[in-house]
């Protein structure tokens, strides 16, 4: 099994995922998904696309490094991406209830192998 389809059969696994992709952080393009029924992949992929993008920039500016994992919650739950390398980011649509400390953690595991 591939590593990319490895991360993401880790994180949703996680009580509360309803899916995850990885996708390319340049344009926001979707590589692989494992998506449950009413998840909007492509909309998600490149909200997280164009986010991360504009978090690594504004970062730079700063002088500091690029963030390692971004949290974007909303009243129906989050988003979560953990970039990874080459380009990519590991993305999680998550509800409300989700354990989000255990998908962060897999999260960052999984996305340090992504090839």
């Amino acid at each position: 099994m591939s590593a990319t389809r490895t991360a993401l059969d880790r994180v949703t696994r996680v009580p509360g995922v309803r899916g995850a992709l990885v996708i390319a952080a340049a344009d926001g393009l979707v590589v692989a998904e494992q998506l449950m029924d009413g998840v909007d992949g492509p909309a998600a992929a490149a909200l997280t696309g164009s986010l991360v993008g504009r978090l690594a920039r504004t970062a730079e500016s700063a002088g500091l490094r690029p963030p390692t994992f971004v949290h974007l919650r909303g009243d129906a739950g989050s988003v979560l991406a953990a970039p990874g390398p080459d380009d990519l980011v590991l993305v999680a649509v998550v509800s409300p209830d989700a354990n989000l400390g255990l998908a962060r953690l897999e999260m960052i595991e999984a996305a340090g192998r992504l090839t």
